[in-house]
């Protein structure tokens, strides 16, 4: 059987993985440099095991691409997928924008009509 995902979907598993604090801060320091999973591991209080889930959610995400360097499994942040989420979220200013306008629009209109 073939799974397809939908842009949804897509988008779903790129801010379910951007949610928690810790796998935000590994594609901040992989945007910068690529780095191995094991140096990751160092800046945080928890298990190499544990970091190597965090980079696993955020490999499917496809907002890190992984890469066995000898030994190493390198890491580095993937700008296309932080793009795409930008843009989602540009979207989503855009309509809150536009009902914030007509808002203001309303507001006019009712001062004009209140003749008091």
């Amino acid at each position: 059987m073939v799974v397809r995902y939908s842009v949804a979907d897509d988008t779903d598993r790129v801010f379910h993985a951007l949610s928690d604090a810790t796998r935000r801060d590994i594609v901040k320091r992989t945007m910068k440099n690529e780095q191995s999973v094991s140096t990751l591991a160092g800046y945080y209080p928890m298990s190499f095991a544990a970091v190597q889930k965090h980079v696993a959610v955020l490999q499917d995400a496809g907002l890190v691409v992984k890469r066995r360097h000898g030994r190493e499994q390198r890491v580095r942040g993937n700008v296309h997928t932080v793009r795409r989420a930008a843009r989602v979220l540009e979207q989503l200013e855009m309509v809150w924008r536009g009902r914030i306008d007509r808002m203001g629009d309303l507001l006019a209109e009712d001062r004009k009509g209140d003749t008091r």
